[in-house]
Order: C-alpha cells, then structure tokens, then sequence
C-alpha cells in the first residue's frame, strides 16, 4: 500500500471555498487501476492559515506514479490554483510507503 498526501495551509477565510472547490470537482480517480480510496481532512486552525491534507490511498507506489503520468489526473487537474489563491504557498507533497496495517478482529 502506498498513501500520497498534499498538505495545504488554507488562508483564513477561504475554507468554504477551498472546500468546495474539492468537494465538487470531478477527482477522476474511481476508474484508475490500483486506487483504493480519498479522504479531504481539515486539521488544525492557526493565525495564519487553517492546515488541510488531501490522502489518497493506493495499491502501490507503481500505481501511483502511473496515475501522475495519466491522463485522468490531468483532467483532475486542470483547474488547480483556480482565479483566486485559496492557500498559502505551493501544496506539500508527503509520500508513504505501508510498513504494518492493522485492521478490526472479524467476528
């Protein structure tokens, strides 16, 4: 398993829009080989900003990467940055490789 996360320091005042900017857009990932599952996460609030994380789970890293080259993630995209910057500085990308995965007892 492979997680990619963009962490994003949203200016104060513009959360709703950052989130609806996310939150409506088309992410074209349902159809890419090996993508198992996205989360959009809120963290904490600062003076400055209010910190966000984009995480996106994958089969493996190979999977992940192809899906940089594709064109699926062009489309997905095509509009970041927008009309009006919604964040502080450049998104920063963290890359995980899956060490241990614990999951619930089965009943």
């Amino acid at each position: 398993m492979f997680v990619a996360m963009n962490r994003f320091k949203v200016a104060p005042g513009a959360e709703g829009e950052f989130e609806e900017v996310w939150t409506s857009r088309d992410t074209h990932l349902r159809a890419v080989p090996g993508f198992v599952e996205f989360h959009l996460l809120r963290g904490p609030e600062r003076d400055d900003h209010v910190l966000y994380a984009s995480h996106t789970i994958w089969r493996s890293r190979a999977d992940f990467e192809a899906w940089t080259r594709s064109e699926a993630f062009r489309m997905a995209h095509q509009r970041a940055g927008g009309s009006r910057p919604l964040y502080l500085g450049h998104p920063e990308f963290e890359g995980f490789e899956a060490i241990q995965t614990v999951t619930p007892a089965r009943a």
